[in-house]
């Protein structure tokens, strides 16, 4: 296998900087973050630059996309971040999944606040809320949950926050609408893995082929269960390839072969077409159907 990546791994867009410049001068009109993190990949998912840019700002993180992932480590998660004084909940924006348990920590988070403001006479005052989170983390599902399809726009706010659209959550809360999109840095090569083994980033970035190696060989450490199981392979076999004394690159590829046969992604000549070998377990994974899988786990 080529263990060389096609490209650098150190990929950032350009427009960068300019979103960063217009989160952290939205976020002056903030009272509370929501940074959607994928739960399979929560460290990996996380814009570092978020961290920083949000220090002064309440928080709450929603672990997103928890259909798809292990939900024992999931769990381990939610108490690192709340054991680290962030509030985690665990979310899957497609069903609404805990999204609604994601509004009730915003309004805890922010009672004692609402109950000072109330004492000096400003009754009435909205929580306003901010998304952040990278691409591909499920945000456009996530708000659409949060603000439901039938909520109003609040109109602008003359002098305060000029051509800034707010969406009315409920009584309480108001979403400032802004694109609130991060995109994820390689600091390694192990981040940039994870991104691509969940699709957060586009297939072109890192070879595909090997992409889905390392991704195999991930499962067959971890979750070799789930790997036999998905693509019928006899565990014998399996153990026998893993265990035969050669490069182990060698080893994890013939498995990928086999996995290659049995779906029937065979080119002229019977040989195993390697390109769409990979798209198949990548694609198996992205939609669960290898089962629940974290990459990410509580060191």
């Amino acid at each position: 296998m080529n263990k060389e990546n096609k490209t650098n791994i150190n990929w950032y867009p350009g427009h960068m900087a300019k979103t960063r410049k217009q989160i952290i001068e939205d976020l002056k009109l903030i009272d509370v973050v929501i940074e959607l993190l994928d739960a399979r990949i929560p460290v990996s998912s996380r814009n570092p630059d978020i961290k920083q840019i949000t220090k002064n700002k309440k928080k709450v993180i929603a672990l997103n996309k928890c259909d798809l992932a292990d939900e024992k480590e999931t769990l381990k998660w939610i108490q690192y971040f709340n054991k680290n004084g962030i509030p985690a909940v665990i979310t899957d924006a497609n069903s609404g999944k805990g999204v609604q348990n994601v509004i009730k920590e915003v309004e805890n988070l922010m009672q004692e606040d609402l109950e000072k403001m109330s004492n000096k006479g400003r009754i009435g005052r909205s929580i306003r809320i901010m998304i952040l989170g990278i691409p591909n983390v499920g945000k456009s599902s996530f708000i659409n949950r949060i603000a439901g399809k039938s909520s109003l726009v609040v109109g602008n706010r003359p002098g305060v926050t000029k051509s800034k659209q707010w969406i009315r959550v409920n009584d309480k809360i108001e979403l400032l609408d802004t694109p609130g999109v991060l995109w994820p840095k390689f600091e390694s090569e192990e981040v940039a893995l994870n991104l691509a083994y969940t699709g957060s980033i586009k297939d072109d970035v890192l070879e595909k082929i090997e992409v889905a190696y390392q991704f195999v060989k991930y499962l067959l450490e971890n979750y070799k269960e789930n790997l036999i199981n998905r693509y019928s392979l006899d565990e014998e076999k399996v153990n026998e390839i893993l265990s035969q004394d050669r490069q182990e690159n060698e080893n994890i590829y013939e498995i990928m072969q086999l996995i290659g046969k049995k779906r029937g992604a065979i080119v002229s000549g019977g040989n195993v077409d390697d390109e769409k070998t990979a798209n198949i377990i990548l694609d198996d994974y992205r939609s669960g159907k290898i089962g629940k899988i974290t990459i990410e786990k509580v060191k």
